[in-house]
């Protein structure tokens, strides 16, 4: 899995594997998207319908990696932290 230093993943998630992922969403994401919410932007959830409007190129891996690499708006750029 990755391995978490002062609650930022220092290491990738292996593809697939459900337990790193939710660690990595845990320490990185939960603090403004905790329940698949957005405590920011409220209109902007982490639900099936939010993402195919809001999420540049809609609802799809290739969107959301791009969006958590880069960031957009409110949401800060990952890049190659996670």
């Amino acid at each position: 899995g990755a391995a978490v230093t002062a609650g930022v993943a220092v290491s990738p998630a292996i593809a697939g594997d459900v337990g790193a992922g939710e660690q990595v969403f845990n320490a990185n994401c939960a603090a403004c998207h905790a329940g698949g919410q957005n405590v920011i932007m409220p209109e902007k959830t982490l639900e099936k319908e939010a993402l195919e409007q809001y999420l540049a190129g809609g609802r799809n891996e290739k969107a959301i990696i791009t969006q958590v690499t880069n960031g957009k708006n409110a949401m800060p750029a990952f890049g190659g932290r996670l």
